[in-house]
């Protein structure tokens, strides 16, 4: 089984839950997760997960993104994004420095109401699958953070921006938002993710590179290590005799390790040969590391 993450450029047309399945054919195996839905019509930076690699997925998921996205004044569709239903038009009488004001409000903190096609569940239901059979529901509105907006260029009605955002940032639901605060609608009409975390658009991959590798006994260099996740983290290695403890997920004392003296703060722990465990935290008041994640698998432990 093949363990860690894989950069993916998911194309047009694609959802993200098509990625991994056409990525379990090409791999041969079923332990796959994506890190972040992006809608079909979206494309971008998509990181999969693979094997031991799925218990990144929430930690993938919570990382920052940037996007560059083209947002459409003048008209309200019911997914937000110019492929839904248009509701109402409205005639854009705004102008560039009017655009812009609206535009650069959003930036910082504030709060967002997720939008009926969304993913997200309201009483163990998807809130698409409630919208796709004409139910509409309350949402409460979900505190977000708008890093930085750069307005590459205005061509009304259509506004072309780039926008790095927290974890939970709807961009649909900014430029319906940016719209309604103009007065004259908007939806979004092109999306590119082009950085989740760590990962660029620029190394990212399309399904059939990540083929091609395959076939050419080259797929180990599109896979990121699960460990090079955590290059921010100290290292710590256990000493031989202390390693078992690493290895079953115990917490063990600064003692334990090669390095003998205790490290504030999350690192990361390798066995006494150099295999990746885990990440754990030093605990100040018990004067030991406990762990917070565990990667190791005792089948990789060779006798």
């Amino acid at each position: 089984m093949k363990n860690g993450v894989i950069n993916i450029y998911k194309e047009r047309g694609f959802t993200s839950h098509d990625v991994v399945a056409k990525l379990r054919g090409i791999l041969k195996q079923k332990k796959i997760g994506h890190t972040g839905t992006l809608d079909p019509d979206a494309e971008g930076v998509l990181p999969v997960c693979l094997g031991t690699g799925t218990k990144l997925c929430d930690m993938l998921t919570d990382r920052d993104k940037t996007y560059e996205t083209v947002l459409l004044l003048g008209q309200r569709t019911d997914t937000q994004d110019a492929g839904g239903n248009v509701l109402e038009r409205a005639e854009v009488r705004v102008t560039e420095e009017e655009v812009r004001q609206a535009v650069m409000s959003f930036v910082g903190p504030c709060e967002q109401i997720p939008p009926m096609y969304s993913a997200l569940k309201v009483g163990g239901r998807k809130l698409c699958d409630l919208a796709r059979e004409g139910k509409e529901v309350e949402r409460r509105a979900r505190p977000v953070t708008i890093y930085g907006i750069r307005i590459q260029r205005i061509t009304l009605p259509e506004v072309h921006m780039t926008v790095s955002c927290s974890k939970g940032t709807y961009i649909r639901t900014l430029c319906h938002d940016i719209g309604e605060r103009l007065g004259c609608h908007g939806c979004m009409k092109e999306l590119l993710r082009t950085k989740a975390g760590p990962f660029s658009v620029e190394n990212s991959l399309r399904l059939a590179q990540v083929e091609r590798l395959r076939d050419e006994g080259r797929l180990s260099e599109a896979i990121l290590p699960v460990e090079r996740m955590f290059d921010t983290l100290p290292p710590v290695r256990l000493k031989e005799r202390s390693a078992k403890l690493g290895h079953n997920g115990n917490p063990f004392r600064p003692a334990d390790t090669q390095e003998e003296e205790a490290l504030s703060g999350q690192v990361r722990v390798y066995d006494s040969r150099g295999v990746f465990v885990g990440i754990y935290q030093y605990d100040r008041e018990r004067t030991q590391y406990r762990p917070v994640k565990m990667f190791y698998e005792k089948q990789s432990e060779k006798v």
